[in-house]
């Protein structure tokens, strides 16, 4: 998907597709725009989408970690980078059962925990050796897009998404097409769809489809 795309069929919906600049309703800058910030919206909304693999380099001599800066969200930390596995366990009861794990000398990382009030930090046990590195996931806060770019992690199945959530920003912005519903039009397929097709999940990515117990048998 490239967000030139996106902008060509914006233009037909919104009937604006003259070829000069002066008679246009929207400049592409703009539409550029209202596409990008569609993209950070589809984000918020569906983190799953921008899910990436990739290294997080450690504070050293520090059990507290951050996500790189364009993390929305830590989801996953799978391993040292060209080391072993790491498993998730629960704070509390590292808490409970063995209190000075904050102060254990640093080694190479056992085992990460979740910070429950902050998407984008997360403790590992024990504290972090110099230069340590982590292989994790986490979802991706979208660049700004140039419009010929393509949009990475993003299947071109999700174009109309993006049109409709482009839409909506253009016509929230034109008062006749706020009044005449036609703004909430498409801001609700836009969240409509993206629902949906999480809900979706429940079929494609489980061994029981969708089905209860007694249609599986």
């Amino acid at each position: 998907m490239i967000l030139l795309d996106v902008i060509t069929e914006v233009r037909k919906m919104l009937q604006d597709t003259s070829t000069e600049a002066s008679l246009q309703r929207y400049s592409d800058a703009t539409l550029l725009g209202f596409a990008n910030q569609t993209l950070k919206r589809m984000a918020l909304i569906r983190p799953d989408l921008f899910a990436y693999i990739g290294e997080i380099t450690c504070t050293t001599n520090a059990t507290l970690q951050s996500a790189p800066s364009d993390s929305i969200r830590i989801m996953e930390i799978f391993r040292i980078k060209d080391g072993p596995g790491i498993r998730e366990t629960n704070r509390e009861i590292l808490d409970q059962t063995y209190p000075d794990w904050v102060t254990e000398e640093a080694s190479a990382c056992i085992s990460w925990m979740r910070h429950a009030r902050n998407p984008n930090r997360f403790f590992i046990y024990p504290q972090s050796p110099a230069g340590q590195i982590l292989i994790g996931e986490y979802c991706q806060t979208p660049p700004t897009y140039a419009s010929s770019t393509t949009v990475a992690l993003l299947p071109d199945a999700y174009l109309p998404v993006v049109v409709d959530g482009t839409l909506f920003l253009a016509e929230s912005i034109d008062n006749e097409h706020v009044n005449s519903n036609r703004a909430q039009l498409f801001q609700q397929s836009f969240i409509q769809t993206l629902t949906t097709s999480f809900q979706s999940r429940s079929v494609t990515d489980t061994e029981e489809a969708g089905l209860t117990k007694k249609e599986v048998v």
